[in-house]
């Protein structure tokens, strides 16, 4: 505990997948108080005509209660079908 999953954009280097997960992990062991070996990270990459549907709906639309940084962009609910 706890694992992080970051799900992007296809098109991310390596590098900056690994300086993004450095600095996930540094701010998940600061702000509550893990050991760093207990964290882990993962990046799941969905193409930007698959976002809608695999990402927005079912992780930003549908767990809206659980959100704590909402997105600022929306998209039209027949991009969501």
């Amino acid at each position: 505990m706890p694992h992080v999953i970051v799900k992007l954009w296809t098109g991310r280097t390596e590098e900056q997948k690994i300086e993004l997960t450095n600095k996930i992990v540094k701010a998940v062991v600061e702000t509550v108080n893990v050991e760093e070996g207990s964290v882990s990270v993962s990046f799941e990459e969905v193409s930007s005509d698959r976002w809608a549907k695999e990402v927005y709906k079912p992780d930003i639309l549908e767990k809206e209660e659980t959100l704590y940084k909402k997105p600022g962009y929306s998209y039209l609910e027949c991009e969501l079908n």
